[in-house]
């Protein structure tokens, strides 16, 4: 199966540290092209291992529902953090895939803290994506991962613009794309207005 499409422009791209695994998680859902890679439990669990995350581990169907589950949440709160509407159900499963993982704070020699899921399995590795979330919350990066505007596409990318203003995963595909669907709007309204007298 083909890997999804990169998207990225000068202005947006990928995600540092470990915020990019978390971009890497939402991506497995191509919407634009209907490519899913984790579409199978199977799938899941080469996903994971290939990333270091619960390899060896069986994966049921449950924790591949709860992945996609998790994914698509992510997904709506990426949404979010391009001007769309968080939901409150999304933080609430969040939180319950944090309880399943059982994250803990582990104080590191640094002077530092991380969180690490005490979960074995699929529920661990869900909890080491999180734990990522909570991280870029903390370092303020987390706002900065969004979800394209553009309906069809919501491809996960991370704006490096100045202002955190960018809104497309690439202006040259989606951006073009909302300009064109504008400028066809406006011109069709202006086709429907009546003449003043």
């Amino acid at each position: 199966m083909a890997g999804p499409v990169v998207r990225f422009d000068a202005m947006a791209g990928r995600a540092p540290g470990p915020l990019a695994l978390v971009q890497d998680f939402v991506n497995t859902l191509d919407v634009e092209e209907q490519t899913e890679l984790i579409g199978t439990p199977e799938a899941l669990g080469a996903w994971l291992g290939e990333r270091g995350l619960g390899g060896g581990s069986r994966v049921t169907p449950a924790d591949q529902v709860r992945a996609i589950e998790l994914r698509e949440a992510l997904r709506r709160l990426l949404v979010a953090n391009n001007g769309g509407q968080r939901r409150e159900a999304d933080l609430g499963l969040l939180n319950l895939v944090a309880t399943e993982s059982g994250l803990r704070p582990q104080f590191t020699a640094e002077g530092g803290v991380r969180l690490l899921p005490s979960a074995p399995g699929v529920p661990g590795s869900l909890g080491s994506l999180l734990a990522a979330v909570s991280e870029a919350m903390t370092q303020g990066t987390w706002h900065r991962l969004k979800a394209c505007a553009e309906h069809g596409c919501h491809w996960a990318f991370y704006d490096r613009s100045k202002n955190r203003s960018g809104h497309w995963c690439s202006m040259e595909v989606c951006g073009n794309r909302a300009k064109a669907r504008q400028f066809r709007e406006r011109r069709r309204g202006e086709g429907t207005a009546s003449p003043s007298a």
